[in-house]
């Protein structure tokens, strides 16, 4: 036997802390080990959370950048309306004038300046 080690009362001494199934651990040992788990646990849900909130930022960014481009492009389309209208109401307004001299004139205007940006473009 060992000098240092008081016998506790023989075999019982041995198995002590052995139950049918295994050998549990001692209660504060056991509390020590489910603390730590649960640190670790939660020490991973906050890394969890600090990257939904980065991305959730990032998410938010992006929207307000998307938003902001449509609304210039529907700016934009309206001002595009705008200045197509007037020019429809022009050529409504040369069509219906009875002088087709005029007419004649515009269009070849038209078609010129239209080749001239064609051959330009090139």
């Amino acid at each position: 036997m060992n000098p240092r080690r008081e016998p506790r009362g023989g075999r019982s001494a041995l198995f002590d802390g052995i139950e049918e199934g295994g050998i549990r651990a001692a209660p504060s040992y056991s509390h020590e080990i489910n603390e730590h788990e649960n640190e670790r646990a939660l020490e991973g849900l906050q890394d969890r959370v600090i990257l939904l909130k980065r991305l959730s930022g990032d998410i938010n960014e992006e929207v307000d950048t998307h938003n902001r481009m449509l609304d210039r492009m529907g700016n934009d389309m309206d001002s595009s309306r705008g200045f197509l209208s007037g020019t429809m109401d022009r050529f409504k307004m040369v069509f219906e004038t009875k002088s087709s001299r005029r007419m004649l004139t515009l269009v070849a205007s038209f078609v010129g300046l239209f080749l001239v940006i064609y051959y330009l473009t090139r």
